[in-house]
């Protein structure tokens, strides 16, 4: 079974056919919301909004603890995290889909491993690629069979939030190799690969970066609403074809 992570813009997953919805207890407290499990043309999928239902929840209160751990005691054998970001890159313009492939993590002050508490043993993991490359190429050959235009690789920037960067911290990521930037990709993938979960992202490019483009002198939050209802519909048409692989 295939978890699938929906962030701003994919709340609710239309095209999945509801079985069940189960309130999961953690020792890490509650995840984000209830545990949607369903088919998703004919294929059994586990759905969780990451900002919960009513899109409540901001980046940096995000149970990301409590969300991966209950994907994987539902039985989740995979995640493929659906997300929106900033385009920096120049190719990355708003309407984009960004499969990225590397991680640059600016967050702080968020419950980042499993590997913590007293007495606990000192545990590392190898974070060279933080995104399975076979959950990647299962994306991008989905996509291609879809007809969906996919940028295959990126450096996602994790920021803090929930506020937005200042053009200033965008020259910053450019220079440091960011490609897209959001808020949500960490600690997401870490503890993904610490549960032994193959983790693979979908990027929806809502914007540019600030102080580039059309967000040269802010960033437009109607147009970004309109954006992101578009490419959505891209996003599941993609899911749609990954889910009969």
């Amino acid at each position: 079974m295939l978890a699938i992570i929906g962030g701003s813009g994919l709340t609710r997953l239309s095209t999945l056919e509801a079985l069940r919805r189960e309130v999961a207890r953690t020792p890490y407290g509650e995840p984000s919301g209830a545990l949607t499990f369903g088919r998703l043309f004919g294929c059994e999928v586990v759905f969780l909004a990451r900002h919960g239902y009513g899109h409540t929840i901001p980046p940096h209160r995000v149970n990301y603890r409590a969300n991966l751990w209950a994907l994987k005691e539902a039985g989740a054998k995979g995640i493929v995290s659906v997300a929106s970001v900033g385009g920096i890159r120049p190719d990355c313009v708003p309407g984009a889909l960004v499969v990225p492939d590397q991680i640059l993590d600016y967050t702080w002050g968020r419950s980042n491993t499993f590997f913590d508490g007293l007495g606990a043993l000192v545990r590392h993991i190898d974070f060279t690629h933080p995104y399975d490359e076979m959950m990647r190429r299962r994306i991008l050959d989905a996509a291609r069979e879809a007809g969906e235009d996919v940028i295959d690789g990126a450096v996602y920037a994790a920021t803090q939030g929930p506020r937005l960067e200042t053009a200033a911290e965008v020259d910053r990521l450019e220079r440091d190799g960011a490609d897209v930037v959001g808020m949500t990709g960490m600690p997401e993938a870490a503890l993904a690969r610490e549960l032994e979960l193959p983790y693979a992202a979908i990027n929806v490019v809502a914007n540019y970066g600030a102080g580039r483009g059309t967000s040269a002198q802010g960033v437009h939050f109607e147009s970004v609403e309109q954006v992101l209802q578009e490419a959505m519909l891209r996003v599941r048409n993609v899911l749609a074809r990954l889910h009969q692989q």
